[in-house]
């Protein structure tokens, strides 16, 4: 139920990538943040997640309950791609809370695309996106 009411609640924005325009669900409070893309088992082509946070600073992501391997991208306030984790591996259900690695960058906006399509979609350290269109984050 939780699930329908969160997903109910996201917005969408189009950001343009180099090679692809990518269709995001906006997670931009931190409940939307902390519940992210958990129990989802597809994606579909050109689409994912941005997180809008309040700050432009160190984020710690995890991938608690993440079913599907995920590409994350970390993009400063200005849009410029920072970092970006490719193919981060799913983990078995059972896995403990404190076994979960952390995938660590500093940014405003991390975008999670499904494995693969950071590249596939011309992304990479230094390209900048032009997010004007991205709500800002709420309390």
């Amino acid at each position: 139920m939780f699930d329908a009411i969160l997903a109910a609640a996201l917005s969408s924005v189009v950001v343009h990538a180099p090679k692809a325009n990518l269709t995001l669900e906006v997670a931009r409070t931190e409940a939307q943040r902390e519940y992210g893309l958990m129990n989802r088992t597809s994606l579909a082509p050109h689409a994912g997640m941005i997180f809008v946070f309040p700050f432009d600073g160190p984020i710690d992501f995890w991938m608690k309950d993440t079913l599907i391997p995920l590409d994350m991208i970390f993009i400063a306030a200005d849009g410029s791609v920072r970092k970006i984790y490719h193919s981060v591996p799913v983990l078995l259900p059972e896995t403990p809370d404190s076994k979960i690695p952390l995938e660590r960058g500093s940014a405003e906006f991390v975008i999670e695309l499904a494995a693969g399509d950071s590249e596939a979609e011309g992304l990479a350290p230094g390209v900048k996106l032009d997010l004007k269109g991205v709500p800002p984050a709420q309390p």
